[in-house]
């Protein structure tokens, strides 16, 4: 009778060492979701809750309240972080973005990055310059890879107007002092004056090969497992709209939009797009919004499942 009770212990704490055993190995095998890292666009900062401290709020609880997700700052504060968007160089933003990156050992072994607007443009570039950390997925909601050739919200003045200012914008963006000093002048992108653009673009014309061809952009840009471009159909603000998905105006004119497939920056393969696109790297993706408009819905349905491990 002592042998039986016994026995009977010892196979319960068998069991239970089995049990435990199990559990730990599906833990381990349940793997975690890779962190993330945001950046905002113009007229934003890092922290706002009310902006991206929205999206962190979602992403942690679609994809747990233990995911790393690490919204980019420019400087000291949220002040300068703001007036960054409008007055600090690309270039500038960029170099400080890869040094916080590789800083960073949360991110060590990768993360996922998601641009909105012009950090859209400003995250290929880390990918394109800085492939340490690597970046797993780039998500861009609304980036200008073409640049812009027009004036937000342009449409709710007079047409007059309108070609009044952007006048004034192509004599002014391509000058030496308005490179240095404007953001959103570094990716004004003039289709009647191709050339000018080329030359004068500090830093749009650089990140898309147009100047010269950077070989190691195109190798760090493929090593992306997926790129992701979110177009916003009803978008006000990026004109034309249709550079959220790398196209833009057919040369010499400002109307009919070349297909990326027909453009030049593809069909020569300047950045690896057609490889990638051969490679089923490229996603296009559309919102039925004004400029960075989404539903949660939307975002839980097209964009989660990207992030996941």
């Amino acid at each position: 009778m002592v042998l039986m009770k016994r026995t009977s212990y010892y196979w319960n704490v068998l069991v239970l060492l089995v049990l435990l055993i199990k559990q730990g190995i599906s833990d381990d095998l349940t793997e975690a979701p890779p962190p993330i890292v945001m950046w905002h666009g113009m007229g934003d900062t890092c922290c706002f809750p009310f902006s991206l401290g929205t999206v962190t709020k979602m992403l942690k609880s679609k994809l747990g309240e233990s995911l790393y997700v690490k919204s980019l700052k420019i400087g000291e504060s949220i002040i300068t972080d703001y007036e960054s968007g409008f007055f600090v160089h690309p270039n500038k933003q960029v170099e400080e973005v890869c040094r916080q990156l590789s800083n960073d050992p949360k991110l060590g072994n990768g993360y996922n990055a998601i641009g909105f607007s012009q950090g859209g443009q400003f995250l290929r570039a880390v990918a394109q310059r800085c492939p340490v950390p690597p970046m797993l997925n780039l998500i861009t909601l609304g980036g200008q890879h073409q640049g812009v050739f027009g004036l937000p919200n342009c449409p709710s003045l007079s047409q007059k107007s309108c070609e009044s200012f952007r006048r004034m914008l192509n004599v002014a963006a391509y000058t030496n002092w308005m490179q240095n000093f404007l953001v959103q002048a570094t990716y004004w992108h003039d289709p009647l004056n191709e050339q000018k653009y080329v030359q004068s673009s500090s830093f749009l014309a650089d990140i898309n090969n147009e100047r010269s061809i950077n070989q190691t952009y195109i190798e760090n840009l493929m090593k992306l497992k997926r790129f992701v471009m979110v177009k916003f159909t009803k978008d006000t603000i990026v004109q034309p709209l249709q550079s959220q998905w790398f196209e833009f105006y057919e040369p010499n004119q400002d109307k009919v939009i070349l297909p990326l497939n027909e453009s030049s920056i593809y069909i020569e393969d300047k950045l690896g797009l057609k490889a990638m696109m051969d490679a089923n790297k490229l996603i296009f993706l559309e919102s039925e919004g004004n400029h960075l408009q989404f539903t949660d819905e939307w975002f839980t349905e097209n964009i989660i499942p990207i992030l996941q491990p």
